[in-house]
């Protein structure tokens, strides 16, 4: 069983630099199947879930080549084969590839998508979506059955119920090929959309508006391959701006849109966190005399609920109490009783969480119940004397692009174990 291993309470310096953006890339490598030649990926993150989106390609027929964060897709010889279970199932970005084989082959047969266990994540707004556009939708055995008309996806004027990422990018992958023109209202406004956005542009997509709440998208003929460079992940670009805060001393964290981290940058400098906003970095410097906030999650440009785990191990060092709601998965809570053992005054009331300073964390056996959650406890482990030890290490290595090496440039005493 793998583990990480980390001997905290050493002050971090130097420098890091923020990887391709996650959320972006795991809907970036199905979109480019969507071509009917090579498309080329720059700054993708050499983390799991590529890997895992890159074992589905190779059973689709598509050939890849991923080094030094560079990926080429060729997607010329690819087939449409159903995927009810499998590498589809554990994965919960696949459902990216319902668009994009409906996009490329008008059907498609997927399983229902897996990932973190952060409570319901409702599928019904991509399926509504695909219904408004033509799409039959059946559920068999547990797989997603598409079935586009014989004339084919008809574009059309699609209202989300929600602010969804999931099912505004699935939606686009959908109709970029569809008859006429698609108006997605109460769209999603991450920057990842706008990233992918910008991809189908350049492969001959006609797509305007991403990033505003109504996209338009006029359908094409074909799509091409093409060039392009990821956007920086602003959720790892957030988790090591907390860390710097939490544990360093002085750090320059490289390669930030730092309008992406808007809502999280001031909630920094709430607490009394001096940074230094240059044009693609942030110096963190010291933290001290830190003050408790109240955090709320909104949808984007509001403060990420990915990043309310990773936040949560620095507002132990503030002083007072801080509260902590997530409007967005209020089940995103099972970092607080890790914390607690490592010696957290933390706990959970309804919706709420209430984080006290907590001066004196000591080293603990811990386990990552989820991607951002392990982020969290690799934090809090930094801070805390002695050795914590972090199970389920799997959860962190899906999202985050050699962690291990990146701390350990910085003085961090971090290992993985076996045991």
């Amino acid at each position: 069983m793998k583990k990480l291993m980390i001997q905290g309470n050493k002050p971090l310096t130097g420098e890091v630099t923020i990887s391709g953006a996650k959320n972006s890339v795991v809907a970036l490598i199905p979109a480019a199947i969507l071509a009917d030649s090579p498309v080329t990926l720059e700054g993708v993150p050499d983390i799991q879930d590529v890997h895992s989106l890159l074992e589905i390609l190779a059973i689709m027929g598509v050939k890849s080549t991923f080094k030094n964060n560079t990926l080429i897709i060729d997607p010329t010889e690819i087939v449409s084969i159903p995927m009810p279970t499998g590498k589809i199932n554990s994965l919960r970005a696949s459902y990216y590839f319902m668009g994009a084989l409906l996009g490329k082959f008008g059907e498609g047969v997927v399983g229902l998508p897996g990932g973190c266990n952060l409570g319901p994540r409702p599928i019904n707004l991509h399926i509504k979506g695909f219904e408004a556009l033509g799409v039959q939708v059946t559920n068999e055995h547990g797989a997603m059955y598409l079935r586009s008309p014989e004339e084919g996806l008809k574009g059309t004027r699609i209202f989300m119920d929600m602010v969804s990422i999931g099912a505004t990018i699935n939606v686009i992958l959908a109709a970029v090929r569809a008859k006429g023109r698609t108006i997605i209202e109460n769209a999603a406004r991450e920057p990842e959309i706008i990233d992918v956005a910008t991809l189908l542009n350049n492969m001959g997509a006609k797509i305007r508006g991403a990033g505003t709440n109504e996209i338009r998208i006029d359908g094409v003929e074909q799509l091409h391959g093409c060039r392009h460079t990821i956007i920086p992940d602003r959720i790892e670009a957030g988790t090591y701006l907390a860390l710097a805060a939490a544990v360093g001393n002085g750090v320059l964290v490289k390669n930030v849109i730092h309008e992406h981290l808007d809502s999280f940058l001031s909630k920094l400098e709430e607490m009394g966190v001096e940074m230094e906003i240059g044009e693609d970095s942030i110096f963190v410097h010291p933290a001290k005399d830190l003050k408790a906030i109240s955090v709320k999650t909104f949808p984007y440009p509001g403060l990420a609920t990915d990043l309310q785990q990773p936040l949560t191990p620095l507002l132990l060092k503030a002083k007072g109490t801080s509260e902590v709601v997530d409007t967005i998965y209020p089940k995103r809570v099972n970092h607080i009783p890790e914390l607690v053992r490592l010696g957290a005054k933390a706990s959970i009331e309804g919706n709420m969480m209430i984080i006290q300073e907590s001066p004196q964390l000591s080293g603990v056996e811990v386990a990552a119940s989820d991607l951002r959650a392990g982020a969290c406890l690799v934090i809090a482990g930094l801070m805390a004397t002695g050795t914590t030890k972090i199970s389920q290490v799997d959860h962190i290595l899906r999202g985050y692009d050699n962690i291990i090496e990146k701390l350990s440039a910085m003085g961090a005493d971090i290992q993985m174990i076996e045991e």
